[in-house]
């Protein structure tokens, strides 16, 4: 009673007529809040004076025979693992953000030891020759910057205006594919190296670049796009969709409602084994999927209009719900609604399979958390809003 005593003494306190239900109060608390009988001052003098006499004849007392036994009463519990795949990506930068990251790069041009050219080129060796036609272009060593000049006299402007797209990050890849393709990271400004072999040089880069025999063409592989086909498709199936958010696994129910996998717990078994068979049992097994703890990460109650009485029936994965084990295969139980305890998962590899469905399950998505909103109801999202995260 150290848990409950409020509510227990509670209990007592609202028991007008000194009659104690077992339906609300367990069979301990039940003795121990019993009153026990009270007896006054005259009603004992009364018992202390009474003449004796002969003791009077036992009365038989009348117990009506057991019949049936009554329905159990009690609440549905049910384990539902939530499914998740990570993130893959980063998150899309802020306008701001892209700002402030080419901002310290520029600072730290300025604030880093002058690029020394020598040390790492050899004076008219073809690298250097390069860097020399490079350099006058960007004006800097750095390459994702932009024509930018940390030793010059206009060293002190390092921050991109509204509109400019030096800062983002499609912008600067584009940058460095250029210059490792031998191009220049702007096209329209013009070279001049005059100390190329002693003669003096200058044109257009592209003019310059045609003079040149190209002896072989450079194919420099660029990044996978951030936007993969099943984002475009709106394939809601898919892993390979909002690759910089978490995705959630549900599945719509027998009677028409999304929500997380889930099932009763059956015999002896724990909320994690239940998890694990909750998957087997839901999506197959083409899933290698990881439940990360032994304790919930949130719960869900809910409460029926009008009470069900459920038949429980043994499973087949669980030893100890079969009726030679547990014996509780075939008890009638009169439930007064349902408790979903929650618990976290993983998706590892795989995909989920819901041709060997054995709770009657349609079809499944992948959602983000703002998707999960749209589908579920209005009731079973406040209960799980707080268990998902925005990425």
């Amino acid at each position: 009673m150290n848990a409950g005593q409020k509510s227990a003494r509670r209990i007592v306190a609202n028991n007008v007529n000194g009659s104690l239900s077992r339906d609300s109060v367990c069979t301990s608390c039940l003795r121990r809040l019993a009153p026990p009988a009270r007896r006054n001052a005259t009603t004992a003098a009364a018992v202390a004076e009474a003449p004796a006499g002969p003791p009077p004849a036992p009365t038989k007392q009348h117990i009506p025979p057991v019949t049936a036994k009554a329905t159990a009463k009690a609440y549905k519990l049910v384990a539902s693992p939530v499914v998740s795949r990570p993130p893959l990506l980063t998150r899309d930068l802020t306008s701001f953000e892209q700002a402030f990251y080419l901002y310290q790069k520029r600072l730290n041009e300025r604030s880093a030891q002058p690029f020394s050219r020598y040390f790492y080129f050899k004076k008219d060796t073809p690298a250097d020759i390069e860097w020399k036609r490079k350099a006058p272009a960007r004006l800097t060593p750095a390459r994702d910057i932009g024509v930018y000049n940390a030793y010059g006299p206009e060293a002190w402007n390092d921050e991109v205006l509204v509109g400019d797209r030096t800062a983002e990050p499609a912008h600067q890849v584009d940058a460095l594919i250029r210059d490792a393709e031998g191009k220049n990271i702007v096209d329209d400004e013009r070279v001049g190296d005059a100390e190329a072999g002693g003669e003096a040089v200058a044109g257009d880069v592209k003019a310059g670049e045609g003079q040149r025999k190209e002896l072989q063409k450079i194919q420099i592989d660029r990044p996978m796009p951030r936007i993969t086909e099943a984002d475009r498709a709106n394939d809601l199936t898919s892993l390979n969709r909002k690759l910089d958010q978490n995705l959630y696994l549900l599945v719509k129910n027998k009677d028409g409602r999304w929500r997380f996998p889930e099932d009763r717990v059956y015999g002896k078994e724990n909320m994690h084994q239940a998890a694990e068979r909750v998957l087997i049992q839901s999506c197959g097994l083409n899933m290698n999927t990881w439940i990360v703890g032994n304790h919930p990460i949130g719960h869900y109650a809910y409460t029926y209009p009008v009470p069900k009485t459920s038949t429980l029936t043994a499973n087949r994965l669980v030893p100890t719900s079969s009726a030679a084990r547990r014996g509780e295969e075939g008890v009638q139980r009169e439930e007064f609604g349902e408790k979903v305890f929650f618990l976290k998962a993983r998706i590892m590899a795989g995909q989920a399979d819901m041709k060997k469905n054995e709770y009657g399950d349609g079809e499944f998505r992948w959602l983000a958390k703002e998707e999960v909103k749209e589908v579920v109801t209005p009731a079973y999202w406040s209960g799980v809003r707080n268990m998902l995260t925005e990425r």
